[in-house]
């Protein structure tokens, strides 16, 4: 049981949640794998594109394992300590690119973790809900806040306020996902295809790209704008800026450094 992390030779990390007897529920010690497997992933640039997914073929996750923290007792204090633990969907900054491989049920956290990334696979009979409030609770770590962004109010408001299942066919009609495949096995081969189609392009681009989306939504169009503007400036200056027209120019594949 832990959080497992693979580096391949093209940048691709793959995070594994790694507890496939319990449909890979997090408790405390995984919830810390966790964020130490996403500061890697911020942190080392080595790393280009990031894919988590769930052991086993039955779950990605169902999120917290409930014997665990349904009845943990947590200090009034920690809920103004913002910075501990910062996960994905907590609100760490990660602007490489992370894709989700589903491969089974994405229940509670699972989907409040989905929703956190960028492109999503799933397997055919995957099933997705956020049912918090069957259980006098409700949708943290983003999902009350990022549903809402991502879907239309009143389907988002549905599966917030219902807590009902929906499948992986409903939730690719609604945009929640990217891709299904037709079965668990079939997820991670791909999710790696995505990629290592991204993790052939620029990595200052594409960081910079998915900063510059992801901030838009809170900004007014000028000043996003603004921001592009400075932020493609600054990339004219880079060694992959100009590997990148020197590539264009000799018509071949350019090798990216992230310099």
């Amino acid at each position: 049981m832990s959080i497992d992390f693979d580096l391949d030779e093209h940048g691709i990390a793959v995070i594994t949640i790694n507890r496939p007897d319990k449909l890979n529920a997090m408790d405390a010690e995984h919830y810390a794998g966790l964020t130490a497997a996403w500061i890697r992933v911020r942190d080392d640039d080595d790393v280009r594109v990031a894919i988590v997914t769930g052991a086993g073929e039955k779950a990605f996750t169902v999120g917290a394992d409930i014997k665990t923290f349904l009845r943990a007792k947590v200090p009034m204090a920690d809920i103004w300590k913002t910075q501990n633990d910062m996960l994905l969907n907590r609100g760490i900054e990660v602007w490489k690119p992370v894709i989700a491989a589903i491969n089974g049920f994405a229940l509670g956290g699972g989907v409040t973790l989905m929703l956190a990334t960028d492109i999503r696979v799933a397997c055919a009979d995957a099933t997705f809900n956020l049912a918090e409030v069957k259980r006098g609770v409700l949708a943290a770590n983003g999902g009350t806040q990022r549903l809402i962004q991502q879907l239309p109010y009143a389907i988002a408001m549905e599966l917030l306020l219902t807590g009902d299942t929906i499948t992986a066919a409903q939730a690719e009609r609604w945009g929640l996902i990217n891709q299904i495949v037709p079965t668990a096995a079939d997820v991670l081969p791909a999710a790696m295809a995505y990629a290592r189609r991204i993790a052939e392009n620029a990595p200052l681009s594409v960081q910079a790209t998915k900063e510059l989306a992801i901030r838009s939504r809170d900004l007014p169009l000028a000043s996003g704008i603004r921001m592009e503007m400075l932020s493609a400036r600054m990339l004219t200056f880079t060694e992959d800026a100009a590997e990148g027209a020197a590539a264009f120019s000799e018509k071949r594949k350019p090798q990216f450094k992230g310099k």
